[in-house]
């Protein structure tokens, strides 16, 4: 499924949440689609199985995936994931790094040909399938 870098100095669980993230936003894990168990990643991945449950706890937590009792963990649903907090602060994120590249001498054209590019490969992962 991914790989992981133990040479970096994150934690695994937070390298092991960013990847599913990555997969989920991008499209590649659908919504209702079920997730490895803890086990079979922990054995896939070769890591401890606590790691993987750290890291399913937090995706989790964050509204990616929900657990069905016998059953396993599955992917949310877009819609599902809303957390106001978050959103407010991508935004303020978004603000922040359009003003510092402003600053750095990018064009605005220059940006809105990059944005426009993120919409036109968003549209086409993830609605065109």
């Amino acid at each position: 499924m991914f790989q992981l870098n133990l040479k970096t100095g994150k934690p695994i669980y937070e390298q092991i949440v960013d990847k599913f993230k990555e997969l989920i936003i991008s499209g590649i894990l659908k919504p209702d689609e079920k997730i490895p168990s803890v086990r079979d990643l922990a054995k896939q991945l070769t890591i401890n199985p606590n790691t993987i449950q750290k890291a399913y706890r937090e995706l989790e937590y964050q509204g990616y995936i929900y657990s069905v009792q016998g059953l396993g963990s599955f992917i949310s649903r877009p819609d599902q994931i809303m957390d106001l907090n978050k959103v407010e602060y991508l935004k303020k994120q978004i603000h922040n790094n359009i003003c510092e590249l402003l600053y750095m001498g990018i064009k605005p054209e220059e940006m809105e040909g990059h944005i426009k590019n993120i919409f036109s490969a968003w549209k086409g992962g993830k609605h065109n399938d």
